[in-house]
C-alpha cells in the first residue's frame, strides 16, 4: 500500500499572489503539485502556467541540470562537457581570484533578479557579491525602479503600501497600469471580483483592454505616454468640484500649491484631446476616486516608459490633494515589501562584508559594458535569463560571444543565457529546499517547505555561494551561515511566535489581526517630514522639482508603439521552456487595433514584419480593439534559442526618467507584411 502525505509550501515566483501550494507525495516522491486549499489567496488551486509547470518541467529530470558543465564548443551552441562540482569550482576561483587579486573586482560583473522571490535563495548569493567587490547589475533598473524612486522621492518609501484587506472600507478601487488577469490571477479572481460584488467602484486605467479591464465598472484608456497629463486633468477635476482635502495639504504636504497653475490649466477637455479618452469618462473617474476613501494599485508596467518616474509623482498627487491616506480603505500600492513584516534585507545580503565601495551599472547598460573588455572580464548570472529578458538582445548575445569573458551561469535548466557559458552549475527549485516568502501584495508570512531532493548533484543557490566562497579561501562567518540558523533570525524579526517547523505546518500566516492603516501615523521618510510634490532632491538628481503633466509626442503615421506586457502563460521568461505551456503560448503574435490593419493591409493570421534599428522580427498578426490605434502589442519574455528573437531584439537601452531605469514601452517600430 502507498504511503501519501501532503507537505504544504509557497509559490516563489516573482507574481502579487504567492499561492499556497499543496505537494502530494506517494512514498516519498511527489506525485502531484495542487494548489492548497486552505491558502487565503489561492484557495486550492494554481493558476494555469503555475499548474502546468509545476506538473510538467520542473519536475521532469531529464530537463533539468544535474551537474556542472564546461563549455567544449563555441559560444551559444549550447555544447558542455560534465564536470566535477570541485573542478568547476576551482576553475571559478581561479578566474576570480585572479582579478580580485590585481584590484580588478569591479571587471567582476553579476546579474540576478526574481527568478526566486525566497528570501533566502533571493538574497543570500549578495552576500559573496559584496565581499568580493564585484559589480552588480542593477536587478530592479530592467523592471521597476523608476517607480520605485519617485514613490521615495514623495512619500519616503515605495514598499509601504496599503494592506489588501483594507479593501473593505473603500468605496472605490483605481488599478492604473497593472493587469491582476495575467500579473496576479488569483487577487483578480476573487478579491476583485468579490469587492465589485459588495459594491466598490472598480476603475482601471491601462492602454490596453485586458481581461481586467472588462472587468472594471470603469476602463479609461489612454494612448501610452499620456499618464500624467490624465492625472493633473484628474485634479483639475478635483480642485474645480470642491474634492480636495484643504486641511490634510496644510498639514501634511509640502509644495502642492506649487502644482496649482499646471492642475487649473490641464482641464479634462485638454486630456481628452491629449489622452484619447471621453472628458466624461476622466471626470466619472476623478469624481470616484476623490469621494473616498479610495485605494491606488500602480502597476508596474506603468512606469517603463521615458516619463515613467514623472508619471508617478503626478499620480502621486492625487493621493495627497484628497488626503487618501492613513485612514481605513484608503492609501496605494506600488509592492508590500519585507521591512514592513519586520525583516531587515540587509540581514540577508549582509553588504558589511564589502571591503569598499560595491560598483553598479543599468540593465540598460548591460549589453554595452559585457562588449567591452576594460569593463567586464567575468559575467555570473544567476536568478535570471538576460538573453531572453534584456534590452539591446543582438548586442547582447554579441557581448556573450566574446571568447575572453568568462561566464558562469547558475540554473534549474539550460536556457537562452546559458548556452554561452563557460561554467553551467545546476541550481536547486523551491521544492527541494527550505525558505520564506513574502508576498509582496499581501502583509503575510509563508513557508517554503523541502519537498524532494534536488535532482543530481543540483544546489540551492546558497549553498553554491557557499561553496564559492570556500574555494576563494574568504574565512568570513556570514559567508557560511546556514540556512536553519537564517530561517530563525528572520522568523525572530518578524515577530511569529512560532518555529519554521510550526510556519511549515500551516503554510502561510497573517502577521497583523486587522488591516494594517498605510502611514498610520502620517509621518514619512522624506526632508520635511511630509508628503513632498515639489522636491529638492528632484531637483539635485536633474528633474524638474514638482510633476509635470507632460505626454509623449504620438507616433509618426505609420509607425506603431509597442507595448510589451506580461503573457498570461510565462512569468517573465520561467516556464518558457516548458511544453504545456509552449502549446499555450503558440506563435508570436502582434495584436493590432483593426484600424491600424486596415492601414497596413493585413488580416488576421498574416505573416509580418516589425522592425527599428535593432533589427527584424518577424511574428503573425491578430487584429484586435484590446490595443488601440497606433498601438502594438507583443508579449514579453519568450525564449528562442539562439537561432531566433523575442522582442527584446528591438528594445533599444532607453532610459526613463530617473534610476536608469527601462523604458521598453517606448518601443518604435516600422510595420510590413512578410
Amino acid at each position: 500500500m502507498q504511503e501519501r502525505n501532503i507537505i504544504k509550501t509557497t509559490c516563489p515566483r516573482d507574481c502579487y499572489d504567492a499561492c499556497g501550494i499543496a505537494v502530494v507525495r506517494r512514498d516519498g516522491v511527489i506525485a502531484k503539485v495542487l494548489g492548497d486549499p486552505d491558502h487565503p489567496i489561492s484557495r486550492g488551486g494554481l493558476c494555469g502556467k503555475c499548474a502546468i509547470a509545476y506538473n510538467g518541467a520542473w519536475r521532469d529530470p531529464t530537463m533539468r541540470l544535474q551537474q556542472p558543465l564546461r563549455r567544449v564548443g563555441p559560444k551559444g551552441t549550447g555544447s558542455f562537457a560534465p564536470i566535477a562540482w570541485d573542478d568547476a569550482l576551482a576553475e571559478i576561483a581561479a578566474r576570480l581570484g585572479g582579478l580580485v587579486d590585481g584590484g580588478q573586482a569591479s571587471r567582476i560583473l553579476h546579474t540576478h533578479y526574481t527568478g526566486t522571490v525566497g528570501q533566502i535563495a533571493g538574497g543570500f548569493p549578495s552576500r559573496f557579491f559584496n565581499r568580493l567587490g564585484a559589480t552588480e547589475v542593477d536587478p530592479d533598473t530592467v523592471c521597476n525602479k523608476a517607480g520605485h524612486l519617485a514613490l521615495e522621492l514623495v512619500f519616503g518609501s515605495s514598499v509601504d503600501g496599503f494592506d489588501p484587506r483594507s479593501i473593505v472600507e473603500a468605496r472605490t478601487l483605481v488599478i492604473w497600469g497593472a493587469n491582476p488577469s495575467h500579473s496576479a490571477p488569483h487577487q483578480h479572481r476573487y478579491w476583485l471580483r468579490e469587492a465589485q460584488a459588495r459594491g466598490i467602484k472598480i476603475i482601471v486605467v491601462d492602454p490596453i483592454g485586458h481581461e481586467t479591464a472588462r472587468l472594471a465598472d470603469l476602463h479609461l484608456k489612454p494612448r501610452p505616454g499620456t499618464d500624467a497629463t490624465l492625472a493633473f486633468a484628474w485634479l483639475n477635476v478635483l480642485w474645480t468640484q470642491g474634492l480636495v482635502d484643504r486641511d490634510f495639504l496644510a498639514s501634511h504636504v509640502f509644495g502642492a500649491e506649487e502644482l496649482v497653475p499646471a492642475i487649473e490649466r490641464t482641464t479634462p477637455a485638454i486630456a481628452a484631446r491629449v489622452c484619447g479618452v471621453d472628458e466624461s469618462q476622466i471626470e466619472a473617474a476623478a469624481l470616484a476616486y476623490g469621494a473616498g476613501p479610495s485605494l491606488l494599485w500602480l502597476g508596474q508596467g506603468l512606469q517603463r516608459q521615458p516619463d515613467g518616474g514623472n508619471i508617478f509623482r503626478a499620480i502621486s498627487a492625487l493621493v495627497a490633494f484628497t488626503g487618501n491616506l492613513a485612514k481605513p480603505g484608503a492609501g496605494f500600492l506600488y509592492l508590500n515589501g519585507a521591512g514592513n513584516r519586520g525583516i531587515d534585507g540587509t540581514t540577508i545580503t549582509a553588504p558589511e562584508l564589502a571591503r569598499g565601495t560595491v560598483g553598479s551599472v543599468s540593465h540598460m547598460d548591460l549589453a554595452t559594458v559585457l562588449a567591452d573588455p576594460a569593463q567586464a572580464r567575468v559575467f555570473i548570472n544567476w536568478n535570471n535569463n538576460p538573453a531572453a529578458s534584456s534590452p539591446q538582445q543582438g548586442l547582447l548575445r554579441a557581448a556573450l560571444q566574446r571568447d575572453d569573458l568568462f561566464h558562469v551561469a547558475i540554473d534549474l535548466f539550460h536556457t537562452d543565457t546559458t548556452a554561452y557559458a563557460d561554467i553551467v552549475l545546476p541550481a536547486a527549485s523551491f521544492l527541494e529546499f527550505d525558505d520564506l516568502v513574502l508576498s509582496y501584495f499581501d502583509l503575510t508570512l509563508s513557508a517554503q517547505v523541502k519537498a524532494a531532493e534536488p535532482p543530481g548533484q543540483a544546489l540551492p543557490n546558497q549553498e553554491i555561494f557557499r561553496r564559492m566562497a570556500r574555494a576563494m579561501g574568504f574565512k568570513e562567518p556570514l559567508l557560511y551561515e546556514n540556512d536553519t540558523a537564517l530561517i530563525a533570525r528572520l522568523l525572530g524579526q518578524t515577530g511569529y511566535p512560532g518555529s519554521f517547523s510550526d510556519l511549515a505546518v500551516v503554510g502561510t500566516v497573517t502577521l497583523f489581526p486587522t488591516a494594517r492603516v498605510q502611514f498610520a501615523d502620517l509621518r514619512f521618510a522624506t526632508p520635511s517630514g511630509k508628503i513632498e510634490l515639489a522636491s529638492t532632491r528632484a531637483e539635485t538628481i536633474g528633474i524638474p522639482r514638482i510633476p509635470q503633466p507632460h505626454a509623449d509626442t504620438p507616433v509618426a503615421e505609420g509607425m506603431l508603439r509597442i507595448l510589451s506586457p506580461a503573457s498570461p502563460w510565462l512569468m517573465n521568461s520561467s516556464y518558457g521552456n516548458d511544453r504545456g505551456i509552449s502549446e499555450k503560448l503558440g506563435a508570436a503574435t502582434l495584436t493590432l487595433h483593426p484600424d491600424d490593419a486596415a492601414l497596413h493591409g493585413i488580416s488576421e493570421g498574416d505573416a509580418i514584419v516589425i522592425g527599428n534599428t535593432g533589427g527584424e522580427l518577424p511574428l503573425l498578426a491578430t487584429i484586435s480593439d484590446i490595443a488601440q490605434p497606433g498601438m502594438g502589442i507583443v508579449y514579453k519574455s519568450r525564449w528562442t534559442g539562439p537561432a531566433s528573437n523575442n522582442i527584446n531584439l528591438l528594445v533599444s537601452n532607453l532610459k526613463s526618467d530617473m534610476a536608469e531605469s527601462t523604458a521598453v514601452h517606448a518601443t518604435e517600430v516600422t510595420l510590413r507584411r512578410a
